[in-house]
């Protein structure tokens, strides 16, 4: 009974001259993708326990592609070491296997990283971002590339290796509101307090300002041809801020000119000497 079992595990399904697989490998190489398929479960269950359902339902379609590639090393590695000479699979694709990883690499960078960014919590659709100087709204986090449409309403596509590498600005993560500002100088001699108080007047009722936000006024410097003002409020909308700040200052030229506060440009004197 002892021997028959033997000479079954032992029984040569492949017999070559290079590879030989018998039924006690195949058994093995089946209770290793056994044993995967359920540690690869309990992850992916430990894993998307806390996040939210949009972002798990990302994460699982990108864990479904790692867990393909999880599967292929496992079958290498188990027939490795249960006797298979993979030496003659992998010495035949070696080359190929260094094209495929070189074309690969930014495109693995790519999908790495976006499943950091869905982990960690990062980047959430609807959050205004500042990548490369400009400014959008975040529409889409897919496997590769994150989707975000600019104040222009142009599509900005970024490859989310990006995220890891360059500094990134998420101007929504600790709150949805943002702040913003608007700076103006006036003449030498002008009443600081009432420029003071037109600034915050002109920012309070304007659409788009959050009005529970606290309006502050800063006397920002002595310059050369001018005193120079900065007001600084709250938006609940950072895509819209643009129009706020014009709408702000048109409220600012008109007030200014009510109150005869006049806006200096630069001046220079030039001295001409004759010799």
């Amino acid at each position: 009974m002892k021997q028959d079992v033997i000479d079954f595990l032992t029984f040569k399904l492949i017999n070559t001259d290079k590879i030989t697989f018998t039924v006690y490998q195949l058994i093995l190489l089946v209770i290793a993708l056994f044993f995967t398929g359920i540690v690869l479960k309990f992850l992916r269950k430990v894993m998307t326990r806390k996040l939210p359902l949009e972002d798990k339902n990302k994460f699982i379609s990108i864990f479904q592609f790692a867990k393909y590639v999880i599967y292929v090393l496992v079958v290498v590695f188990t027939l490795q070491s249960s006797g298979v000479n993979m030496n003659v699979f992998l010495t035949a694709s070696a080359a190929l296997f260094v094209g495929v990883g070189f074309a690969l690499q930014t495109f693995f960078q790519d999908i790495i990283s976006g499943i950091l960014m869905i982990l960690d919590q990062s980047l959430h659709v609807g959050d205004i971002i500042e990548v490369d100087g400009k400014v959008g709204e975040v529409r889409e986090i897919k496997l590769r590339t994150t989707r975000m449409v600019t104040r222009n309403d142009r599509v900005m596509v970024i490859p989310n290796h990006i995220f890891m590498t360059d500094p990134l600005f998420n101007w929504t993560q600790n709150t949805t509101t943002n702040r913003e500002q608007v700076s103006v100088g006036v003449a030498y001699g002008s009443d600081v307090e009432l420029v003071k108080s037109i600034l915050e007047e002109c920012v309070k009722g304007v659409e788009g300002v959050v009005a529970t936000e606290t309006i502050t006024v800063l006397f920002e410097e002595f310059g050369d041809s001018s005193l120079n003002f900065s007001v600084y409020f709250y938006v609940a909308n950072g895509m819209k801020s643009p129009k706020i700040q014009s709408d702000i200052r048109f409220k600012i030229d008109a007030a200014f000119r009510r109150n005869k506060i006049s806006i200096p440009f630069p001046q220079r004197d030039v001295h001409i000497f004759n010799k």
